[in-house]
């Protein structure tokens, strides 16, 4: 796992696949780290270039002074994808970006911002603005004060569908460490920038072939809410997955391959 210096922040990067595939560059949520995706990508490194990393605030990467903006994690991220020289020289080195959650809307920020480097997007369990502004100060506040463990259940039973805990204990506790073990300043930090971000005019502007998923227990982002981005977005298909949360690549992540290698393929 190379330590990888972009944007002066030093994020922690998987680099897997093949070198010469088309790259598939994926997108963490708040409150996680690029091993949510374990699951997923193995169906996909033996035709495509895979780059997860952890982003700013999260996992083994720099935490930086908050507030973050989604424009900071956007420019974290094209500045990592030119170290590794995913960038628009050719249609070859162009990228399919996979977000979820606040990772879906760096992803969105970078197709709307950089639309030269975009081959394909998948969002998952995302939208163009989640929650208001007193939502978000609260939890904020809350976190400030008290720590991460003081909202780690209430957080986790949005995470996954109802069940989870009470038939894979050992898997939500290892998810919970993995939100606890998160520095507050990072996520708090990118509370903070998704608090400040409405990307809606932006987002109408992405001409990229998008696959729009979610859980269909998701309590963090609703249906409702997805299917409204992908209504947003001009060359969009929405997609559900049964039996997940707001992480169906950890709960149903056979399911959520199968949907995104379909697209890649069409």
């Amino acid at each position: 796992m190379p330590f990888i210096q972009a944007n002066n922040v030093v994020l922690n990067c998987c680099l897997s696949g093949n070198p010469d595939g088309v790259p598939l560059v994926f997108v963490n949520s708040l409150g996680t780290d690029l091993r949510i995706w374990d699951e997923v990508v193995p169906r996909f490194e033996q035709n495509y270039r895979v780059v997860r990393y952890d982003k700013r605030g999260h996992g083994l990467s720099d935490c930086p002074s908050a507030p973050y903006s989604i424009r900071d994690h956007a420019d974290d991220l094209v500045a990592l994808l030119d170290v590794l020289g995913v960038n628009s020289t050719n249609i070859e080195s162009t990228a399919v970006f996979i977000g979820i959650s606040v990772g879906g809307m760096i992803a969105q920020e970078v197709a709307a911002a950089w639309p030269e480097r975009v081959n394909k997007l998948v969002l998952c369990d995302t939208a163009a603005k989640i929650g208001t502004a007193e939502m978000w100060n609260k939890r904020i506040d809350t976190l400030r004060a008290e720590g991460m463990e003081a909202l780690a259940d209430p957080i986790l039973s949005r995470w996954f569908a109802p069940g989870f805990q009470s038939q894979q204990p050992v898997a939500y506790q290892g998810y919970r460490h993995m939100l606890t073990r998160t520095p507050v300043t990072g996520y708090t930090g990118t509370c903070e920038a998704i608090r400040d971000a409405d990307l809606t005019e932006a987002t109408r502007t992405i001409q990229a072939p998008t696959l729009v998923l979610c859980g269909a227990e998701d309590g963090a982002t609703t249906t409702e809410m997805v299917r409204g981005l992908a209504a947003l977005l001009p060359n969009a298909r929405y997609q559900e997955i049964a039996k997940a949360g707001h992480l169906p690549c950890v709960e149903q992540p056979e399911v959520t391959a199968v949907h995104i290698q379909t697209f890649l393929q069409a």
